[in-house]
């Protein structure tokens, strides 16, 4: 008898991530999730008790083998989103006098760590036909003044996981560019300004799941396109 698929969520304390695990643990998906403040893991885990929560960072390798041992201990491994992310320095600088050491952790937790995943799941992914998905944005592609830090680390990811998809024929890669969206990390980015008219992340996690659930070839997606996609086929019917 199949069992329930399984997802690995990095960053699923809050945000896009914890939206998504809702979304999958409501459509019947084991999740386990990570986050660094084991205090608002804990309390994403008690809104969603089917969750399971790892805490700790991402960067540490320690921890990313805890957190895949306790993916694969599910007895399978279907979907890694690699979500967790630092914005940088806020207010965001210009590359100028952008603080080198913030620069350096960025890239650790934006591109090396999703890396070093990917080559721990890699095995049971390929087991399973399962899904790599890089949580993108719109600055990996448009040179924005002050995101100097942010959008290459994320222009790197993008481009990880094209390679990716060129060189694993047995997954799907994608690399998904949610949009502006209501959370702590884009208000960091805009300190002092109203961001409230962004789309909550409950709202762009289904367009995610229209592309998990259409499963098309490897990729880079823009989840407003996704969205759009997914209201025309349902205004076909």
């Amino acid at each position: 008898m199949p069992t329930n698929p399984v997802a690995l969520i990095t960053g699923g304390s809050r945000g896009l991530g914890r939206a998504l695990a809702g979304a999958l643990a409501d459509g019947g998906w084991r999740v386990v999730v990570d986050g660094r403040d084991a205090a608002r893991l804990a309390e994403a885990v008690r809104a969603r008790p089917s969750l399971v929560a790892v805490a700790g960072d991402v960067t540490d390798p320690a921890h990313r083998r805890a957190l895949v041992d306790a993916a694969t201990g599910l007895g399978r491994l279907d979907l890694v989103v690699a979500n967790a992310s630092d914005l940088g320095p806020s207010p965001l600088p210009a590359l100028a006098v952008a603080p080198l050491d913030a620069v350096r952790t960025a890239y650790e937790t934006n591109v090396l760590a999703p890396l070093a995943l990917a080559q721990l799941t890699l095995p049971a992914l390929r087991a399973s036909g399962g899904t790599w998905l890089a949580v993108s944005s719109d600055a990996a592609v448009e040179a924005y003044p002050g995101w100097g830090v942010y959008g290459p680390t994320k222009a790197a990811l993008d481009h990880l996981t094209a390679v990716l998809g060129a060189e694993e024929p047995a997954i799907r890669a994608y690399a998904v560019d949610p949009g502006d969206m209501l959370t702590e990390m884009h208000q960091r980015a805009f300190p002092g300004e109203d961001i409230s008219d962004r789309p909550r992340p409950e709202l762009v996690a289904p367009a995610i799941l229209r592309l998990l659930e259409t499963r098309p070839p490897s990729g880079r997606y823009r989840a407003a396109v996704l969205a759009s996609a997914a209201a025309l086929a349902e205004a076909a019917r």
